[in-house]
């Protein structure tokens, strides 16, 4: 595929909301968004995104032309709807690539996918740091720092995922690292720290030891139980709500002492959010 020449953007473009349906996304944006030279700006683009078709493009953006059969074997065989398996699957293949190449051009290749204008591309990257088993902890929470940071939802939501299956076979010092990052100013820091241990996290895979107890994460949840941003509360609310599925009386005492401790709009709103199974189990048992 030839390197083709960037498209002009249109302001109505960059000013979209984004449809609702994948059928409805004008054909321009899908080009262009494939293209890697626009941002999604909802779910429904972000899930819309072939990875394959955008490897290619980028492939040939960073003058990778010899390279990218390597890349490109074994995914086209993969289902690209499958957005959470293309996008591991692209940085292993990312992952593997740099390893062998010297460290200069690796970190040049590494630097342009992180700060790229596409948001699924940094997803990628934010993948390799994730799956680089020669990295310790410290340096994979240390390294996802800035997607966690990300203005875009999407690498946000990635960040967090990438390093799901580290933070869960280090637990207790990953827990120890986060603890700092929950009085970070960056909500978004914040945020991070508190979905990246939630014990049964949506599209992710269970943490069993926080399943059992909870109590190892209260230190992290105390430090934003009266958070002023709605998206860490609904975070804080998720991780409790997911523990009173294993731990209801524990959930149910850690909100009746936030409630004692600190009688905040915001702190009854991640207390709703916490107990809203519980509370209609009981109105369920009731009747």
């Amino acid at each position: 595929m030839e390197h083709e020449k960037t498209m002009p953007i249109s302001d109505a473009i960059l000013r979209r909301k984004g449809a609702q349906k994948a059928a409805d996304i004008p054909e321009t944006v899908i080009q262009l968004l494939q293209k890697g030279e626009l941002q999604t700006v909802n779910l429904t683009e972000w899930l819309a995104v072939d990875h394959f078709k955008l490897l290619q493009h980028v492939l040939c953006e960073l003058d990778l032309h010899n390279e990218s059969d390597e890349l490109l074997s074994g995914l086209e065989s993969l289902n690209r709807k499958k957005i959470m398996s293309m996008i591991p699957a692209i940085a292993r293949k990312w992952l593997s690539l740099l390893d062998r190449m010297p460290e200069k051009e690796g970190s040049r290749i590494f630097r342009a996918l992180a700060s790229h204008r596409s948001d699924s591309v940094r997803c990628w990257a934010a993948y390799i740091i994730g799956l680089d088993e020669q990295l310790a902890i410290e340096q994979k929470l240390s390294g996802i720092r800035p997607f966690a940071a990300d203005f875009h939802f999407g690498v946000r939501e990635i960040a967090w995922m990438a390093v799901r299956e580290s933070i869960s076979r280090h637990l207790s010092e990953s827990l120890n690292i986060l603890h700092g990052w929950v009085r970070d100013e960056d909500p978004n820091i914040r945020r991070f720290a508190i979905e990246s241990v939630r014990p049964q996290g949506v599209w992710a895979k269970h943490l069993p030891e926080l399943k059992k107890q909870p109590q190892l994460a209260l230190p992290l949840l105390e430090e934003v139980k009266s958070d002023p941003v709605k998206y860490v509360q609904d975070s804080v609310g998720n991780w409790l709500n997911d523990a009173g599925k294993t731990n209801p009386d524990w959930v149910r005492r850690i909100c009746e002492a936030w409630l004692e401790a600190s009688d905040t709009k915001e702190t009854k709103r991640i207390v709703a959010r916490a107990t809203r199974r519980l509370s209609k189990q009981t109105k369920e048992q009731l009747h």
